[in-house]
């Protein structure tokens, strides 16, 4: 019995971290900085191998532009409580997918990004992935199905 993949959705201020400073990166990175424990609550539920849409919020710019892979499951940071998740890139977005687009989408009423606008790091259940994937056109390295890669453990530490 193989374990069951999640999916989430984290977002970012393109001005603080793009989906170009994660691929110019080398795709890897830290998810830290993250302080609502609701949101610390979804990071520490990550496991190896989960995907998550990489988000871009903001007034000018919000939509899904690219995946990312968990590599590195929550581990503490600091002295604060905080901590972070490692991920890595595995594809960006075939065409962004812009809020407006999803709320407009029967099959994604009640999407958690909608409910809860503020929080950064939203679960996805697996019909939204699946559907916003399509919405995009899938996401490079997806294998060409509907938004299902093949994700080993890139041994993020």
């Amino acid at each position: 019995m193989g374990k069951e993949r999640h999916y989430w959705l984290l977002k970012t201020e393109p001005g603080e971290w793009s989906w170009e400073d994660q691929s110019a990166n080398g795709g890897l990175s830290n998810w830290d900085g993250v302080k609502n424990k609701q949101a610390q609550k979804h990071l520490k539920a990550m496991l190896l191998g989960d995907l998550c849409f990489f988000y871009h919020s903001g007034a000018k710019a919000r939509r899904v532009v690219g995946v990312v892979s968990v590599v590195r499951e929550w581990y503490e940071e600091g002295n604060d409580g905080g901590g972070a998740v490692d991920v890595r890139r595995v594809g960006e977005m075939r065409r962004a997918v812009d809020l407006g687009e999803m709320k407009k989408e029967n099959g994604l009423k009640g999407f958690g990004l909608f409910r809860q606008p503020r929080l950064s790091v939203v679960s996805v259940p697996e019909e939204v992935w699946k559907r916003v994937c399509e919405m995009g056109g899938g996401y490079e390295e997806d294998g060409g199905e509907s938004g299902e890669a093949e994700v080993g453990d890139h041994g993020g530490g």
